[in-house]
């Protein structure tokens, strides 16, 4: 059996760094958990719900789930350099480029502005992970990286 090549890809001008999510995705989650928060709110200060745990605990947890996850769709970043692909999140990713066997970029033309756009990536030792990207510039670099794995890949 022989041992795959390790993929080597520097980026165009060095680093790349892109929020993970579009502005236009960050205002629709800012839609969606703002009125959520307000409603809460109103809830409890009305005294349809007391402060409790027995009585709000389920949508104290909902309502604290949804900042924490508004928190990073405002704060993610995608970090691309001649060694690692890197996403701050809940959790932090991270995948060496060296250790690639497999990516795929995942998007939907013309709705990117709602479906973030991601690459999917699989490493020789079958790790799995998606990382997003809003700019144009971290989304070429996507591209021709697919493209030369996918070449190198072949060639083997």
């Amino acid at each position: 059996m022989t041992t795959p090549e390790l993929f080597t890809f520097t980026p165009t001008g060095g680093r790349v760094e892109s929020s993970a999510f579009s502005v236009p995705f960050k205002v629709l989650a800012t839609a969606l958990i703002g009125p959520a928060v307000v409603w809460g709110w109103q809830l409890w200060s009305s005294g349809t719900i007391a402060l409790s745990l027995a009585s709000s605990g389920w949508l104290f947890a909902a309502l604290c789930l949804m900042l924490y996850t508004g928190w990073y769709i405002f704060n993610g970043k995608t970090t691309l350099d001649n060694i690692t692909l890197e996403q701050t999140w809940m959790w932090h990713k991270r995948a060496e480029l060296r250790q690639l066997a497999y990516v795929k970029l995942i998007r939907m033309r013309g709705l990117e502005w709602l479906v973030a756009p991601r690459l999917y990536t699989k490493t020789y030792a079958g790790k799995l992970a998606i990382f997003y990207a809003a700019s144009p510039a971290m989304l070429v670099e996507f591209e021709r990286m697919e493209s030369e794995l996918k070449t190198l890949r072949i060639r083997r």
